[in-house]
Formats: C-alpha cells, structure tokens, sequence
C-alpha cells in the first residue's frame, strides 16, 4: 500500500467521521430546542395572569450576539453531557480570571466550534491530498496542525493565562500578608483590615484584588470565616493562599493570637520571596550561556579577527 493510498483512506476516514459529528451535534441541538420549548411552553401555560406569549426568545440580532448564541448553546450540550467536570472547569476558569456564571458553558461552546471549525478544514483539504504527489504531503501537515490547534489551543490558552495570573498573585501574596500584619498591629479586625488592604493593592494588583473582593463580599454577607478564607484559597489556586486559609482556620479553633500568627506567616513569606529571587538569580548565568555561544561569541570572533584577514587576503593579493 502506497503513500497516496494511505492518504485517501486517512481522508475518507474524516471526511465520514466529520459528517457524522455534524449530525449527532444536529441531533442533539434539535433535542435541547425541543426540550426548551416543552419547559417554556409548560411554563407560560401555567403561568397565571399572563398573556399567551411566546417565551422563545425569536433569533436575530447582531452577528456577535448569534455568535454567542451559537456557542452558548453548544457549550450547554457539551455541560449536559458531562455535568460533573462543569464544577473543576469553573474552578479553573476562576482561577484565570474568568468569573462570569456562564464561563464554563462558552468554554465548553468554543472548544466545540473550534473542534467544528477544524473539521471543515480538514474536509476541505482532501482535495489537495488526492491531487499531486508534492501536495500530498503539505496538506496533510496542514489538516493536522488545524486539529492539533483545535484540541490544543482553548486548553494551552487557559493554562497560559492561569500561569500568568498564578505568578501574579504569588508575587503580590507577600505584601498583601506584610499589610495584613501593620493594619491588624495598628488595631483593626482581620475583616476591616482586609477591606483596608483591597483599596492599597487596587493599584499594584489588580487581578488579586478582584479575588479579595469577592472575599470582603463574602465576610459581609455573613459566611463563616475559615470557609471564606478557604474560598479565596481554591480561587486563587496558590500553596501560599492554602497554607494561609489552614492557619487562620487553626488559629480559630486553638484561639492564639493573630497579629502574631500573620508576622510569624508574613516573615515565612518574605524569606520564600527572597529564596525565588536568589534561584532565579543563581540560574541567570546557566540560562545565558546558550545565547553567549550562539550569538555574541560568533559575533565577538568575528569582529575581532575581520581586521587580520582582511589584512592577510591584502598581503597575499600583493604577492
């Protein structure tokens, strides 16, 4: 069996595989809308005192918003099908910065268009696989970077842009528990003093702001304390962040004392600080012995021995 040959079965085997994910998505989508105007049919009947109006919203609109229709809709096909990772995904999206209600359907509605998306283009590129030998090769390469980019690239953009936000708040942990201290030393309560510390880091960290907002919130709609903290831990995703939430809870229970409790904490963090900076630094000469080598040692010997061998090539030119 040949190249080519391969190469149309591989072709076929998408091409049937793309029409019949088309059609069970169909299937499926043809299912929900039912099953929503079943519920919302039962719900204006019963309903009293209303007028018999359709509750179906009617489609229309701008492009963007049937975008976002589209892919909310299949996002909840794709949350209907596996309820049970909607929780981690939320966690996670959380954790990227992402705190709408409705992130993890979109999540889960952008991974299935793109996961489409790429599909059409894999279809499309079965011409130029059953043509030439010299095409052959290209477009094959071609329909599996577009798949690998669309099983690949929602996830690989949600971890760059946790990483991200993760370095961010482990930079910014550090004052935010050196400001914790001074404001609970100065006579505040742990919850004033966290009301007090949001407004300073508004400015530096934005992003972890965002987070400590929604702990005030919490405090203030009455939540208990150790499950607050707790809260903010798993929503930030950092050790630091954990380890923070279990020693506050031990220091409730044990009742020690929290001013001293956030200093002893406060000055752990400082040193892990100072510890990241010295490994980042001892690792800075490793790290440019590559680009020494391949760029400025060529560069360095180059402009060092132009001037011998332009003089050597002027004496033999006289000879």
């Amino acid at each position: 069996m040949n190249l080519e040959t391969i190469i149309y079965l591989v072709g076929v085997v998408l091409t049937v595989g793309a029409a019949a994910g088309l059609a069970f998505v169909g299937v499926g989508e043809l299912r929900v809308r039912a099953l929503r105007r079943g519920r919302l049919a039962g719900a204006g009947a019963t309903a009293p005192g209303r007028p018999s109006e359709p509750l179906v919203e009617k489609s229309g609109g701008l492009f963007s918003g049937q975008i976002l229709s589209t892919v909310r809709r299949l996002g909840q096909q794709s949350a209907v099908r596996d309820p049970a990772k909607v929780s981690l995904l939320r966690s996670r999206l959380m954790q990227a910065g992402f705190h709408s209600r409705e992130a993890p359907v979109i999540f889960l509605g952008v991974k299935a268009a793109a996961l489409a998306v790429a599909t059409v283009g894999v279809v499309m590129t079965l011409p130029m696989m059953m043509n030439g030998k010299g095409g052959n090769i290209g477009a094959l390469v071609l329909a599996v970077t577009v798949a690998g980019a669309a099983l690949m690239g929602p996830e690989y953009v949600l971890k760059a842009r946790r990483s991200t936000r993760e370095r961010e708040y482990s930079e910014g942990f550090p004052d935010l528990l050196d400001l914790l201290v001074a404001s609970v030393e100065a006579g505040l309560s742990l919850d004033a003093a966290v009301s007090r510390v949001t407004e300073e880091l508004e400015r530096r960290y934005p992003n972890l702001t965002i987070h400590l907002r929604f702990l005030v919130l919490e405090l203030r709609a009455g939540r208990a304390r150790k499950d607050a903290w707790t809260a903010f831990a798993d929503r930030l995703g950092i050790d630091d962040a954990r380890a923070l939430a279990t020693m506050l809870r031990q220091a409730e229970d044990m009742g020690t004392s929290l001013g001293d409790t956030l200093s002893v904490f406060s000055a752990d963090m400082r040193m892990k600080r100072m510890m990241r900076a010295e490994e980042k630094a001892l690792g800075l000469s490793a790290k440019l012995t590559v680009p020494l080598i391949l760029f400025i040692f060529p560069s360095l010997l180059g402009a060092l021995m132009l001037p011998a061998v332009v003089r050597v090539m002027a004496v033999m030119a006289k000879n």
